[in-house]
């Protein structure tokens, strides 16, 4: 199966996790994919938990879901931020709408249940916000 010709966003803000975020970057353009990094805002460079950078290739307010084949929400803190940001929880909300893949790891959750995408399904995450998901409708 080839994957050339997807595009996929992974999604960036302050603190995320890097190897959450630039494993998945890397491991989807190797196999073909574009891949753009979405945050708050394009062109800032927010830093990662452990000091890796990474700049914002566009804005999630200047995205649209159906340009896209899936997201990535990468864990850390990120996704307690990126939760703040209308644009970002309408992105996400927009590509599981239109049934496409959402991918979430970690802490990524807190975006799922911002999202309003959670009830019924059946979902991984850190321990930490399990009480979260499942207050969300998750199993």
């Amino acid at each position: 199966m080839t994957l050339k010709g997807k595009k996929v966003a992974v999604l960036t803000e302050e603190m995320v996790n890097d190897l959450e975020f630039w494993v998945p970057y890397y491991r989807l353009k190797e196999e073909g994919i574009q891949v753009i990094s979405v945050g708050s805002t394009a062109g800032k460079t927010y830093m990662g938990k452990g000091g890796l950078p990474c700049t914002a290739d566009a804005a999630a307010a200047d995205v649209q879901a159906s340009d896209l084949d899936g997201v990535v929400i990468p864990g850390g803190y990120a996704p307690d931020h990126m939760r703040r940001n209308p644009a970002m929880v309408q992105l996400v909300r927009d590509l599981y709408n239109q049934g496409k893949v959402v991918a979430a790891i970690c802490h990524a959750g807190w975006m799922l249940a911002s999202a309003e995408i959670l009830q019924g399904r059946t979902v991984t995450s850190f321990s930490a916000i399990k009480d979260d998901l499942v207050h969300a409708g998750a199993r």
